[in-house]
């Protein structure tokens, strides 16, 4: 008589900022291991932290019903960093009690669903012997080796859409009207939201800008008779100077030989990104100053990534979802499952930890930006 097979015992998490397909991502992951893989699922409480506090809820058929159009995560979710998590007021590396946590849930595999943070936490629980695997989620779109990840493209829907009303008021109040879109340091959001929404400027990250370019632009409309802007701006972008004062704290924590020496390369990296966070009010009271036209300035914020995830990220978290439970019955640990192209693909973490897509200055969204008269600042 052959030995029954063992039923494999998986562990699943949110991690990072919450975005919408979050849930359906869970539910995709869940259904497909329950019922087509026979496994059983656990799930972990707010991230990282309830991983490594073993706060645990069981995941079964009616827990992952009607979850598929909710925003946000049933799980809850955190920022912490393994090994590096902040106890009783204290730094201390969990990745040790991460270990003897998934051994006590007799687990097969970890499910980390989040953004880069994530991956790079995924990569150095993978480097301590667990089973990984990683599904791509972020509104930024800044994950490399996947066309796309889950939340991306509501946030895309919301911030056009805020882009869009704010012509109204620009119009009507003769303004120019400084929209900040989320992006953190890839302005993907931005960007395709800017286009889709006809801003007259979008500012990227990735292109420094200067003031005068951006009034010439506007001045330029004023003697076209239009007298307003809506100026879409990452809120990673930063001016010239600004840019080149962060490059060269970064070459410091590059170049840095000791651990002190980097940590306070690192500190200095993090004054350096602290005194630019105000921007976006900055720029507006520049182009007042430059133009003569009443500026305002309109934080879209959280907002971008709460509510119901669209069509399109339900059915890229449910495909992700249902190809990283095959994954785990196939036994293919360490990767993130993306997509490239149509396909979907499994991606090792090595080539995703610590790694940021940004958008290339060539890329054919700033050539279609530019060809349509939109200033980009440079």
């Amino acid at each position: 008589m052959a030995a029954k097979k063992k039923t494999k015992r998986v562990g699943i998490l949110t991690a990072g900022g919450d975005a919408p397909g979050l849930n359906s991502a869970i539910r995709g992951f869940g259904k497909a291991a329950i019922n087509e893989h026979g496994m059983e699922l656990i799930g972990f409480r707010d991230g990282m932290r309830g991983l490594a506090e073993n706060r645990t809820v069981e995941l079964d058929g009616p827990a992952l019903s009607g979850i598929l159009t909710v925003g946000g995560t049933i799980l809850g979710t955190s920022r912490d960093k393994v090994h590096r998590m902040v106890v009783d007021g204290e730094a201390r590396d969990m990745i040790p009690t991460i270990v003897e946590n998934y051994e006590k849930n007799k687990l097969d595999a970890l499910v980390c669903l989040g953004g880069g943070g994530t991956a790079k936490n995924a990569n150095r629980l993978l480097k301590a012997g667990l089973n990984v695997l990683h599904l791509p989620k972020t509104i930024d779109n800044d994950i490399v080796e996947t066309d796309d990840s889950f939340g991306f493209e509501t946030a895309l829907e919301i911030a056009t859409d805020a882009v869009d009303r704010l012509h109204s008021t620009a119009h009507s109040h003769h303004r120019i009207i400084v929209a900040e879109i989320m992006g953190h340091r890839a302005g993907w959001l931005a960007l395709g939201s800017g286009i889709a929404g006809g801003a007259d400027i979008i500012l990227l990250p990735e292109i420094p800008y200067t003031i005068d370019s951006i009034a010439q632009t506007i001045e330029q409309r004023v003697k076209r008779g239009s007298t307003f802007s809506v100026v879409a701006v990452a809120e990673g972008a930063r001016t010239v100077e600004d840019a080149a004062e962060l490059a060269a704290a970064e070459a410091l924590v590059r170049e840095a030989d000791t651990d002190e020496g980097k940590a306070a390369a690192k500190r200095h990296k993090k004054a350096v990104e602290a005194k630019h966070r105000e921007n976006t009010f900055t720029l507006a009271h520049h182009l007042e100053e430059a133009t003569g036209l009443e500026s305002r300035v309109s934080i879209l914020g959280y907002v971008q990534r709460g509510g119901i995830p669209c069509s399109h990220d339900r059915l890229l978290a449910t495909r992700l979802g249902t190809a990283g439970a095959a994954a785990v019955a196939e036994g293919n640990f360490g990767v993130m499952v993306g997509t490239q192209g149509q396909q979907v693909v499994h991606v090792p973490l090595e080539k995703v930890a610590g790694k940021v897509k940004y958008v290339p200055t060539d890329h054919e969204w700033i050539t279609a930006a530019r060809q349509v008269g939109t200033g980009l600042g440079d």
